[in-house]
């Protein structure tokens, strides 16, 4: 089964779940762009909602579907946020930001009632790892926390994009870590984020409600 039809399945899936009237979270990366494209042809169809974006290519994709936007800050609280992941494991904790979004993201997920995380198959993981961890710094700080994690042993990588420090659109930066031997991730991410200037990461430890997974012709729901 190809992964783009796992996607797209699993999309359909979570568009379900928006009523009208609802407020809701729009995640990035290329799963999200499906679910938003299906939103979107909803909403020609009658639905009525707001969406909140997690990211300026979000937003772009949004508009372009035909999907009212809204403000965090207007909106408050979300009746749902519907997102991708890098890799989810068997308690539903999650990788995220390798298309560098994950902070906005997170925000979103901490401000819904419900997150709902759409993938393929080939991100349901036995242990997370293999991914490598994003963690968004500061410019500022970023050449010291790259040698501080590296005597942590997690083998830092600052992101660049066409042969420039890639950008996320807080103007921060990204630094991806290995973190395959690590076993304690809330340890881990407790630490992370102690170091000054790490803004985030890309762990997502405790937000996820329901996960639907695109597996061949079916869809498989994953919750707590």
């Amino acid at each position: 089964m190809n992964i783009e039809k796992e996607k797209w399945n699993a999309a359909i899936a979570s568009a379900e779940y928006v009523k009208n009237g609802m407020l809701v979270g729009l995640g990035s990366g290329s799963t999200a762009a499906f679910m938003i494209a299906e939103l979107g042809k909803r909403v020609a169809g009658g639905l009525i909602m707001k969406g909140v974006p997690s990211s300026n290519a979000t937003a772009r994709l949004a508009k372009q579907a035909g999907i009212s936007l809204i403000s965090l800050e207007d909106a408050g609280t979300l009746d749902i946020n519907i997102d991708g992941a890098d890799e989810f494991d068997a308690r539903l904790r999650l990788i995220k930001g390798g298309g560098g979004a994950m902070l906005r993201e997170k925000i979103l997920a901490h401000n819904s009632r419900f997150n709902l995380i759409i993938a393929d198959s080939g991100k349901q993981v036995d242990r997370l790892g293999k991914f490598k961890l994003p963690l968004e710094t500061i410019p500022f700080a970023t050449q010291n926390i790259m040698e501080e994690l590296g005597k942590m042993d997690l083998h830092p990588q600052l992101r660049m994009k066409n042969e420039a420090i890639y950008k996320t659109d807080e103007n921060n930066c990204i630094v991806d870590v290995d973190i395959s031997q690590k076993d304690d991730l809330e340890e881990l991410n407790r630490t992370l984020i102690e170091i000054p200037g790490v803004v985030e990461t890309g762990l997502f430890l405790s937000t996820t409600d329901l996960v639907l997974m695109g597996k061949g012709q079916t869809v498989t729901s994953f919750k707590k």
